[in-house]
């Protein structure tokens, strides 16, 4: 058994992220798995850039109200006690819904040779943002 003592809270940084995210990294690859797990704050608006994972993404909504968007514009709306899984290299975003703060815990595998799975694309437009809330409806 080990115990970890808290690791602090850090902003998510303005070249990954719109808007206020915090970022609180709760494990990181202990060989010989390979799962990194956070819980990410997303203040209303915020959201994360266009992204992909190299082996897919969990990520399992705690609080607030937001939305998980694909290139397709397939878009769904991500609550607390909902799970939603991104497939390896499925480009998406993440981010809570305009009027509600929104967290959630990212559950992600890093490559077999210990490397960052993500890799990170281009800021989410205003445009695509706001379409996020009329696709997955309107229901909070």
């Amino acid at each position: 058994m080990e115990h970890r003592s808290v690791t602090p809270t850090a902003h998510g940084p303005g070249a990954t992220f719109t808007g206020d995210v915090w970022v609180t990294p709760i494990t990181g690859p202990t060989a010989p798995s390979r799962l990194t797990a956070a819980l990410v704050r997303f203040t209303p608006g915020a959201r994360s850039n266009w992204h992909s994972h190299d082996v897919g993404q969990t990520l399992h909504g705690v609080e607030g109200s937001g939305f998980v968007g694909t290139r397709d514009g397939r878009v769904v709306r991500i609550r607390a006690g909902e799970t939603v899984w991104t497939p390896p290299g499925e480009e998406h975003w993440h981010g809570a819904a305009d009027d509600t703060l929104m967290a959630h815990l990212a559950l992600l595998d890093v490559n077999e040779d210990g490397s960052d799975p993500t890799r990170w694309l281009e800021p989410v437009t205003d445009e695509q943002y706001q379409a996020a809330h009329t696709s997955a409806g309107t229901t909070r």
